[in-house]
């Protein structure tokens, strides 16, 4: 299966935007779009990792007890327990690839 990324960039002006690129069983991978100011609450997710890929514009990222600020071609994980978020605190957009696995159970 093949997707182009820049179709799934899509922003919401009420809340970050969760766009989905593929999901299996197994794992998802998802385009996440922040406007400026948008957030992802810190959360957690016990037996599963998230990878965090910045596509572009830059974010803070919390993994565990460490905040980061990430742009285009950084790259950050959460394993499995480890409390994380992304705060857009930017004038600019930000695009963040991500993907988790084992695919959490909603």
């Amino acid at each position: 299966m093949f997707k182009k990324l820049s179709d799934a960039m899509q922003f919401s002006a009420d809340k970050m935007k969760k766009n989905g690129i593929f999901e299996t069983d197994r794992f998802f991978c998802d385009v996440y779009c922040f406007e400026p100011g948008q957030v992802q609450a810190t959360h957690a997710h016990e037996g599963a990792d998230k990878v965090y890929y910045v596509l572009k514009g830059k974010g803070f990222f919390q993994v565990g007890d460490e905040e980061r600020e990430l742009g285009e071609g950084e790259i950050a994980m959460a394993a499995s327990g480890q409390k994380h978020g992304v705060t857009n605190r930017s004038n600019e957009r930000l695009t963040v690839l991500v993907y988790m696995a084992p695919k959490p159970a909603h």
